[in-house]
């Protein structure tokens, strides 16, 4: 069994639901601190929701530095009924490893950890300096986490240049896909008011469900941008909406409605909230509307940490890898206010957050070696 398989079975057997860190942490920070990492424990949060995070450097010659992230927190588990084994006993069934956290993101983690292990047995004084940045609220509210390292480390003033977040991102192929940015995330709750009503009487009263439909209709048909050569077009979404008693017989006072925008980098959160105002004011409603702002858009070009990892991938696998921002949000988007260039990959994504989550067991080896060459790649770039 190699170094990587054993570790994550290590790391999946550890109970770490949001914000649980279990032993994972410390079990990880004992392989690195006999390597020269300096170990820095950082707890955030109030009692009942304590989060643990681990910021390990090991300096270089050089000035550069190479920072892997990632969370060791898993979301919940859903019905245990429904997994075919206990979802935090590793498990092999038919060439997959089975357990939650298998493929978001503890495969990644274990295999940037023992690829730092290998590469520093090679060459113990590289010129490039190495990081981990780990968290344990990654798949919660994500405020008492990475963002909290960040702070710390742009306080101090500590230089990022490359970051590598391990989340799953390969489709059909280890090393098919890479994501070198994200959309950013803008959460609005609109309520529009009206006024309560017999509804056989509704010259009596003031249908807010009416009223707001208007605008909701110019919203969904607005071209908000049109992307870019990276990004698609911004997309708006309603996810909720709520009106009325429940009663079949009152129209109600008041309607709410929750939207969403995942916007490309070419549109800024201030700009969508001005343009929704607009709308909203000139169909004349009578509405509050609180905005958040869950992440911002963050984009790496080519260049020397994407070259990186093109190479490494085409050099294990043989394959071309797809550059792509689609998805959800991650912790890169605290990252990237702190470091220049930021990138993710990892395994296979198809079955994360799922029943049965599970990662190819042939795959954590190639994983591993991939996070190798790039800091092979990144190294020979750095002692130049």
């Amino acid at each position: 069994m190699s170094s990587a398989l054993r570790l994550t079975e290590q790391l999946i057997s550890q109970r770490t639901v949001t914000p649980a860190d279990g032993e994972c942490q410390s079990i990880l920070a004992g392989r690195l601190a006999p390597l020269g990492f300096a170990c820095e424990t950082m707890l955030s949060g109030p009692d009942g929701f304590r989060v643990t995070n681990l910021w390990a450097r090991r300096p270089g010659r050089g000035a550069r530095t190479l920072v892997f992230a990632g969370h060791t927190d898993v979301v919940p588990t859903g019905p245990l009924e429904q997994w075919h084994s206990d979802p935090f006993v590793p498990s092999h069934r038919d060439g997959l490893l089975y357990g939650r956290g298998a493929a978001d993101m503890k495969t990644s983690i274990a295999a940037f950890t023992v690829a730092v292990e290998e590469f520093l047995a090679a060459k113990p004084d590289p010129a490039l300096s190495i990081a981990l940045l780990l968290t344990s609220d990654e798949e919660g509210p994500s405020v008492d986490g990475t963002v909290v390292v960040c702070q710390r480390l742009q306080e101090r003033g500590e230089q990022l240049d490359y970051c590598i977040v391990g989340e799953p991102t390969s489709v059909e192929r280890l090393g098919d896909m890479i994501k070198n940015g994200r959309r950013g995330s803008l959460t609005g709750k609109l309520t529009v008011k009206g006024i309560q009503g017999h509804i056989a009487y509704p010259q009596l009263a003031k249908n807010p469900i009416h009223l707001v439909l208007p605008a909701l209709d110019e919203m969904a048909t607005t071209e908000w941008d049109w992307g870019n050569d990276y990004f698609p077009p911004t997309s708006w979404q309603i996810s909720n909406i709520h009106g009325g008693t429940g009663a079949g017989n009152i129209i109600p006072g008041t309607v709410v409605v929750d939207f969403n925008f995942r916007f490309a980098s070419v549109s800024t959160a201030e700009d969508l909230q001005k343009r929704v105002h607009d709308i909203l004011d000139r169909h004349a409603l009578d509405y509050e509307l609180a905005w958040t702002v869950g992440g911002q858009p963050f984009l790496t070009t080519p260049g020397e940490l994407v070259g990186a990892v093109q190479a490494a991938i085409r050099d294990e696998t043989g394959l071309e890898t797809e550059l792509s921002t689609t998805g959800g949000t991650s912790d890169g988007r605290f990252i990237s206010r702190i470091c220049p260039q930021v990138i993710e990959f990892g395994p296979l994504n198809a079955s994360i957050h799922k029943i049965d989550e599970h990662v190819r067991v042939a795959d954590i080896e190639p994983l591993k070696n991939i996070y190798r060459r790039v800091l092979e790649n990144l190294d020979a770039q750095a002692a130049t």
